[in-house]
């Protein structure tokens, strides 16, 4: 075969390879679903595109030996396009900003629930297994330049493996985007916590139980932990997420505590001062109100009970509250002062 057909051939195949897989990746995002996925090592059509294109490169019909380089080439272009799709999915959904500015192939992640990260997931940790030396297709490219000597397999080896590798650093990221969803779930009922300011201001009625807010807190996680595609994510990757989760969730949970017992302390001095400065000009004592539990601190009291409840519920999903730094900072800044050294609930 001559040269520039060679050339005319390799451009063709190109075409076709490459820009199938491109189509895929720009396309809906297309999950096979719970049914035709099963028995299946891959539940996305594009990854499934991805692994097919690799194997077309270094099939019987499409191969030419003596320009496997060339095949090469376009295996570690495949693997590069795949990893920059996956890569500005989950940049614009971590911006989610819904810029008309992000690349088409961006799109796919502005809009899809939390659930199929799941999927995506499963299948990066499925495409880097494949293309691992013990893979399949690393063994099947053995197989083929089982001729060829053994520097030359070595040397196409590492290229497949180098390769995988930013794929691989795109693990953490897809875990981020799912704690990025669920923490702002849990968002919408910490907010709640403010209206306890409000309402202890109106009544003298001591707090008695945790407040309603508290049970919402943790409910999109525990969602999240409870539905069927969970049994796609690893136990080191749930454990990751859980984990992440709940650290990020319990950070906001302090910050918002802290400014509401901070805004609470400054008022109350503020309105001290003006009570003493008027019974002063009156002449009556200021000693009168040293005895009644203030504001401040009957909002303390119900945030206690509160964080209290909070720690149970991350019980209830094999966290234990105290190995969370900023919970212990929450725990400092309301409880009583006999029981700020002693965490329990």
């Amino acid at each position: 075969m001559r040269q520039w057909n060679v050339g005319v051939y390799f451009s063709l195949r190109f075409q076709e390879i490459a820009g199938g897989l491109d189509s895929t990746l720009t396309n809906t995002f297309s999950p096979t679903g719970l049914n035709e996925a099963q028995g299946k090592p891959l539940l996305l059509k594009q990854s499934i595109k991805l692994l097919e294109s690799l194997d077309s490169c270094w099939s019987d019909e499409v191969l030419v030996f003596s320009h496997c380089d060339k095949f090469l080439r376009l295996s570690l272009q495949l693997i590069s396009r795949y990893t920059t799709w996956l890569s500005s999915g989950l940049t614009a959904r971590k911006a989610s900003d819904g810029s008309p500015n992000s690349p088409a192939d961006a799109e796919w992640a502005l809009s899809i629930p939390i659930e199929d990260f799941i999927y995506i997931m499963h299948d990066v940790h499925a495409v880097i297994g494949e293309l691992s030396e013990s893979g399949s297709f690393i063994g099947h490219v053995n197989q083929l330049l089982g001729s060829c000597p053994i520097e030359v397999f070595n040397l196409v080896k590492q290229s497949i493996l180098q390769a995988v590798e930013p794929l691989k650093e795109r693990l953490p990221a897809i875990i981020n985007v799912m704690i990025g969803i669920i923490v702002k779930k849990s968002n919408e009922d910490l907010k709640h916590l403010k209206g306890i300011t409000a309402t202890y201001r109106m009544t003298s009625k001591l707090p008695v139980r945790h407040s309603p807010y508290v049970s919402g807190i943790l409910h999109p996680l525990k969602v999240f932990l409870e539905g069927d595609r969970i049994r796609y994510l690893s136990e080191d990757d749930k454990t990751k997420l859980c984990r992440g989760s709940t650290d990020k969730i319990t950070a906001i949970y302090y910050d918002l505590v802290s400014e509401v017992v901070t805004v609470a302390r400054k008022t109350e001095s503020s309105l001290q001062r003006l009570r003493q400065g008027a019974q002063r000009r009156v002449g009556a004592s200021t000693d009168a109100s040293d005895n009644i539990i203030s504001d401040t601190d009957k909002i303390c009291m119900q945030l206690f009970l509160d964080i209290q409840e909070y720690a149970r519920n991350l019980r209830a999903i094999g966290i234990d509250a105290r190995e969370i730094d900023s919970y212990r900072a929450l725990w400092q800044c309301v409880a009583p002062k006999d029981r700020q050294e002693n965490i329990q609930f």
